[in-house]
């Protein structure tokens, strides 16, 4: 296994602390891109690493790296250089963009270049058709290029420079790009800096401005309140509500009780007050808390496998038994035995029903059928007479 080195681990730990302690193979998509941006592509021992730091198998970490393309399995050039192929771009001129890059650079789909600098591969979509037909330098945009432009990238690209992208920050390297993709930021001078949004981009909200389009109420002006901010103005508002409905329930206790009447139409006796019926809700269920109160794993298993104190939204026709006792851990452990003892694993021998003798014998059988002339054996006809 090649050892990565302490820097890269020293990641790996990071990464792996922002998760839960009980959630930590959620880091497996980031912990992908780290080897990755180590070593070019997602080598076995890239898959062995990440699999030995979450305590996973090899098999778990391959089916991911192999689900997402973003994850290169073979080793890969400094620039990944992605033409879009796709309907929009390919009616602009995208396919006639990639044959000229696969011709120039003597490579062809997922393929990369004798020097090591350029990866080709065409892309079916790239997200970017008003600017088509579009390329990808490592996921940074070079817009309504034609064969001529591409291939004066991937020149300057060759030759040790770096072409500025139409739209976004300056470029880098695959394994730079790694990195940020693994959750770290660009510590390149001024990496961040350059680029800006595309005209198409922004026609929208040109042609908004110049027809006074606004959404209603909208203030551009309003500034987004931080989540203390919004969990302050919410309890305020929560204090607020309270304070109003104790007010009411205490004008409703000292309100004087009106006579009510009885079944044959007499008054009930004065001072008596008639309890209005429980309405049935149809569930026993607690109120559920504010989502704030419960973080996001929580919620996720409750959602997975609700129990009795488990506190779901009311349903109409559903009720939550609050009374009963949640079976225990050692009963689920019971039947989860005698399940796999009443269903062995399949073994290598073959399967019941495989008899020897009973091929041989209907073997013969056929051969008996046949009268050795190469006729079929006798078939009934639908009337059940034989032919």
């Amino acid at each position: 296994m090649t050892v990565f080195t302490e820097q890269t681990r020293e990641r790996a730990r990071e990464i792996i602390s922002r998760y839960p302690a009980d959630r930590s193979r959620s880091a497996l998509l980031p912990l992908l891109h780290l080897v990755q941006a180590e070593e070019g592509y997602v080598s076995p021992a890239g898959v062995e690493f990440c699999a030995e730091v979450l305590g996973l198998n090899k098999a778990q970490v391959g089916a991911v790296a192999t689900f997402y393309t973003m994850y290169k399995r073979k080793p890969t050039g400094d620039y990944l250089v992605s033409v879009c192929t796709n309907t929009m771009c390919n009616v602009l001129g995208g396919q006639e963009v990639y044959d000229t890059l696969a011709e120039h650079l003597g490579v062809g789909h997922d393929e990369t270049t004798a020097d090591g600098k350029v990866t080709l591969e065409h892309a079916e979509c790239l997200a970017a058709c008003d600017y088509g037909p579009v390329m990808t330098v490592n996921y940074d945009f070079f817009d309504n290029v034609d064969p001529q432009a591409a291939v004066g990238v991937v020149d300057e690209l060759r030759a040790g420079g770096r072409p500025m992208p139409t739209r976004g920050a300056r470029l880098c390297t695959l394994k730079e790009m790694a990195v940020q993709l693994a959750g770290f930021a660009d510590e390149r001078e001024g990496a961040v800096a350059d680029g800006g949004p595309g005209e198409s981009s922004l026609r929208g909200l040109r042609l908004a401005q110049q027809h006074g389009i606004s959404v209603p109420g909208f203030d551009p002006n309003t500034p987004i309140r931080s989540k203390a901010e919004a969990d302050r103005a919410a309890a305020e508002a929560k204090a607020k509500a309270d304070a109003e409905k104790a007010k009411a329930d205490a004008a409703a206790k000292s309100a004087p009780t009106a006579p009510v009447k009885g079944g044959d139409g007499a008054s009930a006796p004065t001072g008596v007050e008639v309890a209005e019926p429980e309405q049935a809700t149809g569930s026993t269920a607690p109120d559920v808390p504010a989502p704030d109160d419960k973080s996001p794993q929580v919620r996720t298993a409750e959602t997975r496998q609700p129990d009795a104190g488990t506190a779901v939204p009311d349903a109409p026709g559903t009720k939550v038994p609050a009374d009963t006792v949640p079976p225990a851990q050692r009963d689920a452990q019971e039947a989860e035995a005698a399940g796999v003892a009443a269903n062995p694993p399949a073994g290598d021998g073959k399967p019941v029903g495989d008899d020897a003798d009973a091929q041989e014998r209907n073997l013969n059988e056929a051969e008996a059928g046949s009268g050795g002339d190469g006729a079929g054996p006798a078939v009934a006809s639908e009337t059940g007479v034989q032919k």
